[in-house]
């Protein structure tokens, strides 16, 4: 039994502090949707993909209103659409993205995930056909995302997939330049993917999982924040025994809220993402809780140890609250979705470069960042390079979500609205690394891969 005051505690936490669920996911296998006719494989994947998640964003609506905890989004995640596609008797792959599209739509989603490749070690025809097919299928729906994995620790660092990924990223800007480019917000490339990733535009439902599972991301930095101010001056030691035991209550919420809607949909539950996930609301953001522990503005020296420190922190307390964690489980710092980075960019703390080192001991990567629109393509691949390098090198998943905002300059800014906020153009360093990414192949594996 809860007590009045843990209870009047989670009032506190929704109403003042910003804690919701940020994401119920219900992940789909599409692989008994395959067919050699691609439109017989499309009747089906829509008719799988809307009877699975009928009742989905009715049993999220219903779980918030009975427990009184907001569920900001309901997402699908299916197989990654390479895959289902491959047998199919098409050229390009945009009739699958236009009916992942109609599907969520029908079922009342806002995101749908899974026009995704696995090349980290090369390519099969269809992850070419996907990846060829990015910028017309983000530029002619609305819901799907896509993603791309580049690099594992085991394998090492396909370069020419990220050379084609640069460019695909490039044309996408272009084709969605009305929106801002707002097409490149939809498309992640990764550096040791999981899998079970709850949050988009990551997110894909992967071949080791269930036919049908339900995933919860939870969030919280305005609840983390509030935690770090009332410990007061205390050490970093118990500073970060503070973070621990404030995740340990958000990741149960989690729990429970996952638990019930796999429960009432008839679904095994997956794992809960305990990653902090901030939004542009004020008080919501990790920045802000850097700042909190000392900070006189995220980006400043001692903003790398300060998110080592939190990432951890969240991680312990959040693993010893939920049977089965996994997806990202940190520290997320998009800085379109973060007012107080947007400030730290703004002011002149936070570079692309510092931005980069703080990728490596957070949950993922440079994410939500806008370039100049005349950034070469060269110089994004070589930008993802040096993220998928931290990730391969330091066995962790690293990601990055760029945007080159077409007819964008250096001091300007790109607004997105909702969840993906705005995002100030920031400076990329102009020295050259053409003939670096050119040479293609493939980086070779760290020895530390070799663990059997």
């Amino acid at each position: 039994m809860l007590s009045m005051e843990e209870i009047m505690e989670t009032v506190k936490m929704v109403q003042e502090e910003n804690l919701d669920i940020r994401t119920i996911t219900m992940g789909i296998s599409l692989r008994d949707c395959i067919d050699s006719d691609h439109k017989a494989a499309c009747r089906k994947i829509y008719d799988k993909i809307t009877r699975r998640a009928d009742r989905l964003v009715k049993t999220g609506d219903d779980i918030a209103r009975e427990y009184g905890l907001p569920i900001v989004n309901k997402r699908i995640s299916v197989t990654p659409i390479a895959l289902v596609a491959e047998a199919s008797d098409v050229e390009n792959y945009v009739q699958y993205a236009r009916i992942l599209d109609k599907a969520a739509e029908a079922v009342g989603v806002n995101f749908i995930g899974g026009f995704s490749a696995l090349v980290h070690k090369g390519f099969t025809g269809g992850d070419s056909k996907l990846i060829e097919s990015i910028p017309q299928a983000l530029s002619e729906t609305e819901r799907v995302c896509a993603s791309v994995n580049v690099a594992t620790t085991r394998v090492g660092i396909n370069m020419d997939a990220i050379n084609l990924s640069s460019r695909v990223i490039k044309k996408t800007a272009e084709l969605t330049a009305g929106q801002n480019s707002i097409g490149c917000a939809k498309i992640v490339i990764f550096a040791n993917v999981p899998e079970d990733n709850p949050f988009m535009a990551g997110s894909f439902h992967g071949v080791g999982e269930p036919d049908c599972v339900i995933n919860t991301g939870v969030s919280g930095p305005g609840v983390v924040k509030s935690a770090v101010n009332k410990a007061g001056e205390v050490d970093l030691g118990a500073l970060s025994e503070t973070v621990k035991k404030i995740a340990f209550k958000v990741t149960r919420m989690g729990e429970l809220v996952g638990r019930t809607a796999a429960n009432r949909l008839g679904v095994p539950f997956g794992i809960v993402d305990l990653s902090l996930a901030p939004t542009p609301a004020v008080g919501d953001s990790v920045a802000e809780i850097l700042e909190e522990m000392g900070l006189e503005r995220c980006g400043a020296p001692g903003s790398t140890a300060a998110l080592a420190l939190l990432n951890d922190a969240v991680k312990k307390g959040g693993a010893m609250a939920s049977s089965y964690v996994g997806g990202l489980s940190g520290a997320f710092i998009p800085v379109s979705e973060d007012a107080g980075m947007i400030k730290s960019v703004t002011d002149g703390a936070l570079s692309l470069e510092k931005l980069e080192a703080m990728t490596a001991v957070c949950s993922v990567g440079l994410d939500m960042v806008a370039v100049p629109g005349d950034t070469s393509t060269e110089t994004i691949a070589a930008i993802i390079a040096d993220e998928a390098a931290i990730g391969v090198f330091n066995n962790k998943t690293t990601a990055v979500r760029i945007i080159p905002a077409a007819g964008k300059r250096l001091g300007e800014r790109v607004e997105f609205g909702g969840l993906l906020g705005e995002a100030p153009i920031m400076a990329v360093n102009n020295f050259s690394a053409e003939k670096f990414v050119r040479r293609g192949g493939r980086i070779p594996a760290p020895i530390h891969s070799l663990r059997n």
